[in-house]
């Protein structure tokens, strides 16, 4: 199964929100369609930036990159729920290296 990486940028909380609803929100909306291998909060320049790395069926190569880059969209769209967004990045792990797609 293809593996691919999603990398989320936080810039703030919405009002009434934990920090840890951030994550919660991500990986469920995640796990609804894909498999979720593991999933960290890390500092990118100071910005808090969530990454979640997960499996796709296999299809057709071009329709494995559509479904991830689908599901983090959806991703991103459960977050921004609960908090505020920067910048979305979508990775395919390729001959052991992340590509951007």
């Amino acid at each position: 199964m293809p593996s691919f990486q999603t990398r989320l940028k936080i810039t703030g909380l919405r009002p009434g929100n934990p920090p840890e609803a951030v994550m919660d929100a991500a990986v469920e909306a995640l796990a609804s369609l894909h498999h979720v291998e593991s999933h960290q909060l890390d500092l990118a320049s100071g910005v808090p930036q969530l990454t979640l790395r997960f499996l796709v069926d296999v299809t057709v190569y071009s329709g494995e990159n559509r479904n991830a880059h689908a599901a983090a969209e959806m991703m991103r769209d459960a977050v921004e729920r609960v908090a505020l967004t920067g910048n979305l990045s979508v990775l395919r792990r390729n001959r052991g290296r992340w590509v951007p797609l």
